[in-house]
């Protein structure tokens, strides 16, 4: 069964419920038992509109149960470097992070997290389990055990302006060069006044996170079957030279430097003519009070320029909440990490922040998400369906990986080295990082 059909048939299943859930949840709040009233949690998590939607509801959370949340917010790029940190010093200083499914495995090999089974059991007031969207969920378990709950997950695709590409005659691109063709066309026919396309170039997990689009599209991989770097191949210099080309030739000035913000923004002020990001933008682009595009915007799959590929080029990506294990209040830091993803919650989300990357099935199949983005709905489920859960390799290693990939784009996107010869110093760091 593919995943847009079981995320379709599972949302009327839960739906009905979910409705009851959360009248329960506003009106019965303070009849709840609060065990751990009066503990103080330190939360950090990502610069995100779910983050923002949480921050929004913490009194809601607080008068549910008496605990207090000091909650950090830091850009995605500092997230994983300021908690290893803690981590590695068993410092305590955070009772929940928020991280991406690639971490999951190192964190669990390297006991910086807990299993939250236990918690589960003992403490479901917020917890349904059988209205996570199952690819959202699975990331989070490991050898049988959870260890953490998806707050908030996408795919990506690809997204155009409709009125352009009928002006200047585009179809729609199906392969990377059709991508190119049509920036260029863009680029021509609007005497530059319009970018032919944007995409985050920014060193890190934002450039990587893009290119690896192009990297997969194109017959790449990120690892070989048998778990050595595969990064020192001619698929992946292509597509690195590819992707690096079509930003220099018809990118924005200052693209280098460019994340996810800065990449969504100049998109929706109708700076250019495409995007390829995250699914959760299509929720930006049609909201009007921000957007000048909306109404205007397609979506596509992402292009693929070989049919042998070795893997999807669209993301499935799940950012999660985690217990750490040197937290000296994991009870109620679970009552927090259960509350922030409940359907409750993200329900009560749509109605307060652009969150169309819930993870509730019944969050997902409300009328408020349906009005809000039913333009990009059937789209970002075909993503979903076709994520490639491998994308950004799960491992251990997955930080050291990406910033040492990210070294290499970010050198040929400045024009200091050749695709193939940057790609070689990432694959020889890569296969050492992975050998340790």
């Amino acid at each position: 069964m593919s995943q847009t059909r079981s995320v379709s048939t599972g949302i009327s299943a839960v739906m009905a419920a979910a409705l009851v859930a959360v009248t329960a949840w506003a009106g019965g709040a303070a009849a709840q038992d609060k065990p751990f009233a009066g503990q103080r949690l330190s939360v950090l998590m990502v610069g995100h509109p779910t983050t923002d939607a949480v921050r929004k509801a913490l009194p809601d959370f607080t008068a549910a149960t008496g605990i207090e949340v000091d909650l950090e917010v830091v850009p995605e790029a500092d997230s994983v470097p300021k908690m290893m940190l803690e981590f590695s010093a068993g410092s305590g200083r955070y009772d929940v992070v928020e991280a991406s499914s690639i971490h999951i495995k190192g964190f669990v090999g390297a006991d910086y997290i807990v299993p939250l089974d236990d918690f589960a059991s003992k403490y479901a007031m917020f917890y349904d389990k059988a209205d996570f969207v199952p690819s959202y969920l699975t990331p989070n378990i490991v050898d049988d055990k959870l260890y953490g709950l998806p707050l908030f997950g996408e795919s990506s695709f690809l997204m155009y302006r409709k009125d352009l590409f009928e002006q200047y005659g585009i179809a729609v691109p199906k392969t990377f060069d059709d991508i190119e063709a049509a920036a260029r066309t863009v680029k021509e026919k609007s005497n530059g006044e319009i970018v032919g396309i944007t995409m985050r170039g920014q060193q890190g997990i934002q450039g990587v996170y893009i290119w690896a689009s192009y990297l997969w599209g194109m017959g790449g991989s990120f690892l070989t079957d048998d778990g050595k770097s595969a990064l020192d191949t001619p698929e992946a210099a292509k597509a690195l030279d590819t992707f690096a080309r079509v930003l220099r030739d018809y990118g924005p000035v200052g693209v280098a430097n460019m994340g996810w913000e800065e990449n969504r923004l100049l998109f929706q002020q109708g700076k250019a003519a495409m995007t390829l990001d995250a699914t959760v933008n299509g929720a930006f682009n049609e909201d009007p009070s921000v957007s000048t595009v909306v109404g205007k915007v397609g979506y596509a799959p992402v292009p693929v320029q070989t049919a042998n590929a070795k893997g999807g080029s669209s993301s499935l990506a799940v950012f999660n909440l985690n217990v750490a294990k040197a937290s000296q209040q994991q009870e109620a830091a679970w009552l927090f990490v259960s509350w922030a993803t409940s359907k409750q919650q993200q329900i009560h989300s749509l109605d307060t922040d652009p969150n169309s990357g819930v993870t509730s099935l019944a969050a997902m199949d409300s009328e408020a998400f349906n009005k809000r983005y039913g333009t990009f709905k059937e789209a970002m489920l075909a993503s979903l369906a076709n994520g490639n859960p491998q994308y950004i390799p799960t491992v251990p290693q997955a930080n050291e990986l990406v910033n040492n990939t990210g070294i290499a784009v970010s050198k040929v996107l400045a024009g200091t080295a050749s695709a193939a010869d940057a790609l070689k110093e990432a694959n020889e760091l890569n296969n050492a990082a992975l050998t340790r």
